[in-house]
């Protein structure tokens, strides 16, 4: 018979698999407490939240979110970091803490939407360029043509101008002369 702290916990995590972008999983083993309190503090920084998982209570979570695929990446002393924003946020996060703090921490793998990931999609994932990113090279590729043209149509006047000028410039000379 569960108690209600455990179905508590399985409506917790069912909650947080329904209502997130993307998720991924994660083997904490020799992570210590001031790494994994490193960790969380750079998660939340980036919009990302980190919980502890009891493995059986998360593949309750799971099948009662109507993901039941998801429990292959749920294996062992499981952490998920669940993005709500940005589904390249939390593997970002993740691997970008590895990377900084050397960390032995292992991605095991990753939901985004309702596709499930292996750890080598998440790490691919990873690699993308964020959202905003994406936009700025989008602007600047629209950008481009329109300012080419206007460079264009402005040639021709400001030649015109130039010319102008310079003619101004040569009879004001020639009349002081």
């Amino acid at each position: 018979m569960p108690t209600e702290a455990k179905e508590a916990q399985v409506e917790s995590i069912r909650e947080l698999l329904e209502s997130c972008t993307a998720a991924v999983s994660t083997d904490y083993t020799g992570l210590g407490v001031q790494a994994m309190t490193d960790l969380r503090r750079s998660l939340r920084e980036r919009g990302v939240s980190y919980r502890v998982v009891k493995i059986t209570l998360t593949h309750l979570a799971a099948d009662a979110a109507g993901r039941p695929g998801a429990k292959e990446i749920f294996q062992g002393p499981t952490g998920i970091a669940f993005g709500f924003e940005d589904p390249i946020e939390p593997a970002k996060a993740i691997r970008d803490f590895v990377q900084r703090t050397r960390s032995p921490m292992t991605i095991q793998g990753g939901l985004l939407g309702e596709q499930i990931l292996t750890a080598a999609e998440v790490e691919q994932l990873a690699d993308l360029p964020s959202k905003d990113d994406l936009i700025a090279r989008l602007m600047g590729q629209l950008q481009g043509p329109i300012t080419g043209l206007a460079y264009v149509l402005d040639a021709p006047i400001s030649s015109l101008a130039r010319v102008i000028q310079r003619k101004i410039e040569e009879s004001s000379v020639e009349s002081t002369a």
